[in-house]
C-alpha cells in the first residue's frame, strides 16, 4: 500500500504551467527520488505536497487521509516534514537549539513554559547530533558551521518532528563529492522509520541511495520504476542528453 498517493496534480503560476496532471505513488519505507531537467517541476511537486503551495486541480492522499486543502500546518501534524533547498537554520543559535527547538514543536505549552522538554528530549536530541557527524559542534553557533555541515542540521532538525515523511530538496547541493557520500551514508539508516522523497541533480548520489524514481520533465511524469529500469529507459536517455 503507498504511503502517499498522488493523482492529477496540476500547478499554474499564471501563464507557466509548472506540473500537468502529475501522478506518483511512494511506498512506505522507501527512497523515491525525484529526477529531471531544470524546470521541470521537482521541487514544485515537493511543495505541493507538504502544502507550501496549493495544488490548482488533482489530489493527494497521504497515510489514508486525503490531504489537497490541508494546512502546512495539518500536514506537519499527519507526519510530513520538509526541508527547502536553501538552508533555513536559525543563525544565533547553538546547534543544540536549533534541533531542540524543532523537536519541542510537538510539545504543549505547560511543558515549555516549565522547561520541562528540554531534559526530557536531551537524550533524542543528542542522537540526531551524532548521527549527524554534529557532537562537536553542538555548542557552537549554526551560523559557524560549514555548508555540508549546515545541509545536515537541517535534516536533523527535519527529522526532529518525527515525520512519517520526509521530503528533501537537493540536500547535496553545494558539497563537495566527499560529503555527498557522506550524506548518502546519514540518511541510509532512517528508512527504518522514515519514508523519503529526495531531488536531486547528482544522479550518481541518488542512484545509490534510492529504490525507486520518478522522472518528471515539462511538468510531465516521463517515466517511472526502479533504478534499473530509469537507467534503461530510451526516453529518459534523451532527455538527460538533450536538456540536461
Amino acid at each position: 500500500m503507498a504511503l502517499l498517493e498522488v493523482r492529477g496534480v496540476t500547478k499554474s503560476f499564471r501563464s507557466l504551467r509548472a506540473l500537468e496532471g502529475v501522478d506518483i505513488d511512494v511506498r512506505e519505507g522507501t527512497f523515491h527520488g525525484l529526477i529531471g531537467p531544470n524546470g521541470s517541476g521537482k521541487s514544485t511537486l515537493l511543495k505541493a505536497i507538504a502544502g507550501d503551495h496549493f495544488a490548482d486541480s488533482g489530489s493527494i492522499v497521504f497515510d489514508g487521509r486525503d490531504i489537497t486543502r490541508a494546512t502546512p500546518y495539518e500536514r506537519a501534524r499527519a507526519g510530513i516534514s520538509l526541508k527547502f533547498q536553501i538552508t533555513a537554520v536559525l543563525p544565533e543559535l547553538s546547534v543544540y537549539d536549533n534541533v531542540l527547538l524543532a523537536a519541542q514543536s510537538g510539545e504543549t505549552l505547560p511543558r515549555l513554559l516549565f522547561s520541562a522538554s528540554r531534559k526530557a528530549l536531551d537524550a533524542e536530541v543528542g542522537g540526531l547530533l551524532e548521527r549527524f557527524r554534529l557532537t562537536g559542534r553542538a555548542d557552537d553557533l549554526a551560523g559557524e558551521l560549514s555548508h555540508g555541515e549546515k545541509q545536515w542540521l537541517e535534516i536533523a532538525m527535519a527529522l526532529a518532528l518525527r515525520p512519517k515523511l520526509l521530503l528533501l530538496d537537493e540536500p547535496t547541493g553545494g558539497m563537495s563529492p566527499e560529503e555527498r557520500r557522506v550524506t548518502g551514508r546519514l540518511l541510509a539508516p532512517i528508512k527504518s522509520h522514515c519514508t523519503l522523497i529526495i531531488v536531486e541533480h547528482d544522479l550518481n548520489f541518488i542512484r545509490d541511495i534510492c529504490d525507486e524514481l520518478t522522472v518528471l520533465d515539462q511538468g510531465n511524469v516521463l517515466d517511472r520504476g526502479d533504478v534499473e529500469t530509469i537507467q534503461r529507459s530510451s526516453k529518459v536517455q534523451q532527455v538527460f542528453t538533450t536538456r540536461v
